[in-house]
């Protein structure tokens, strides 16, 4: 069925929930490795303790896609599971920085990475489910937007905390201004799902007779796994081949998401003590460089559009791939921190184009009944490189770099840079099936890039609609 064109405070509406997500997702990010040495760990036993949250987001993404497939109520099919998330990721997020033990913040980052999944994997099909073929370029974009200007906040917050004067520490050693930026991140992420799931409707069922005796004929643990082991099995081409490339690209990804901070501040400002003055300056200004990519990633988010449509989504997903190697590859020969600003902007030029031109080509070879379900084993291609990370991460930077050296977070970043170099070479194997579609489909968004006909259909401000 032909979608209605959105509005751009229609597409804003129904994306602000990602900011929200995305902010609790980059603090995370951005600080868990630190707050974890803070608490004693030392740098080869950080990735082990990333584990459990990858695990569970393995199992996690795919039921809520199929229980969201299945899903009709007041709140819709997609947002019931938005709000649930944002409820119980803001209360890990609030309690995190109170941590006293490693173990204590281990256990509240798997109910926050749990949660954030829960929230987040409906938004993608919640894309697939409003907008027509032909906006659906827009609303990845409109996504990825918000999620550079939620992560560019969230990443920047410690530092801002530290210019405003706050200084000190909890009793465990966790810098306050890192304890009230994610305080502060609670309050964002819950206040910005609630604001998407008051103002975006959903789009009932068309056969709601039909759908109602699916439902049935589909309750239990059984069907439901059942439906998940049938996605896997029945992946079309274009998906396994878009999987291999995210694969790598996030392996990438994780490299620096859990080395890139402490190597700032070993590399960069030349702390070897982690409870250090200069350790804390070096980790705020990780934190801050990391924005960078997310400031970038929304202002090359606007200019995707027409720079596929000049070329093809393949080629600026494989092009920005290499910017972003480049990017961390760069950290090596930088001692200067304000370099490592540029270091992070090419970065976000791969950020812009990892979340939105692989799920742009991947919305147009799934079957719209089953856009949850196929959108959450997708994930399994984000989530399996991070246990990869968390398992084998800490083995290998003590077999290769040794058991204390300081560098090692360094060399774990420049590893993530040949990672990048890798998927863009495997982007050429991808079968973009949408391809005439989606070349009308970029064009028109170039030309009128996130706005709205004339005949726009107003979205119901509550409820189904």
């Amino acid at each position: 069925m032909a979608r209605p064109r959105l509005s751009f405070p229609q597409l804003f509406n129904m994306s602000f929930g990602f900011l929200g997500i995305q902010f609790g997702w980059g603090l995370q990010l951005a600080n868990m490795s630190a707050i974890y040495e803070r608490l004693g760990a030392r740098s080869d036993q950080v990735p082990g303790l990333w584990l459990a949250a990858p695990m569970t987001g393995l199992l996690v993404q795919p039921i809520i896609g199929a229980l969201s497939d299945r899903t009709w109520g007041r709140l819709g099919r997609r947002r019931p599971y938005f709000l649930t998330g944002a409820i119980l990721a803001s209360a890990a997020l609030f309690v995190m920085p109170t941590s006293s033990s490693i173990l204590m913040a281990a256990s509240l980052l798997w109910v926050l990475d749990a949660s954030i999944n829960i929230s987040m994997e409906p938004f993608r099909a919640f894309v697939a489910d409003k907008l027509d073929a032909s906006q659906r370029t827009a609303g990845f974009v409109m996504q990825s937007l918000m999620i550079g200007i939620g992560a560019s906040l969230a990443n920047a917050l410690p530092f801002i905390f530290g210019k405003l004067g706050v200084t000190g520490s909890t009793a465990s050693g966790i810098p306050l201004s890192v304890k009230y930026s994610f305080q502060l991140g609670a309050v964002v992420f819950i206040l910005a799902v609630i604001w998407t799931v008051v103002t975006t409707g959903e789009h009932p069922p068309e056969d709601m007779a039909a759908f109602e005796r699916a439902r049935r004929e589909s309750r239990g643990i059984g069907p439901l796994f059942g439906e998940i082991v049938d996605a896997v099995r029945d992946m079309p081409a274009t998906m396994k081949q878009l999987a291999v490339v995210q694969f790598v690209t996030w392996l990438g990804l994780f490299c620096m998401w859990l080395f890139f901070v402490p190597a700032v501040a070993r590399h960069v400002f030349g702390a070897t003590d982690a409870q250090s003055a200069s350790y804390t300056q070096g980790v705020e200004w990780g934190g801050f460089a990391m924005a960078f990519y997310s400031i970038t990633c929304f202002l090359v988010a606007l200019v995707l559009p027409r720079v596929a449509a000049a070329t093809s989504r393949k080629a600026v997903h494989a092009g920005a791939l290499v910017c972003g190697g480049l990017g961390l590859l760069s950290v090596y020969v930088i001692h200067n921190q304000y370099l490592l600003l540029l270091s992070m902007a090419a970065v976000g030029v791969a950020w812009a184009s990892i979340l939105s031109m692989p799920y742009a080509i991947l919305s147009g070879a799934l079957p719209a009944q089953r856009m949850g379900v196929y959108m959450g084993v997708f994930n399994f291609f984000i989530v399996t490189p991070e246990i990869i990370a968390s398992l084998f991460f800490g083995p290998m930077t003590r077999a290769l770099f040794g058991r204390d050296n300081p560098n090692a977070p360094l060399y774990v970043v420049m590893i993530g840079g040949f990672c990048f170099f890798v998927a863009a070479l495997l982007v050429a194997r991808v079968q973009d099936v949408g391809t005439r579609e989606a070349a009308a489909e970029i064009e028109a968004d170039a030309h009128e890039p996130l706005t709205v006909q004339g005949s726009a259909q107003p979205v119901p401000s509550g409820g189904p609609g």
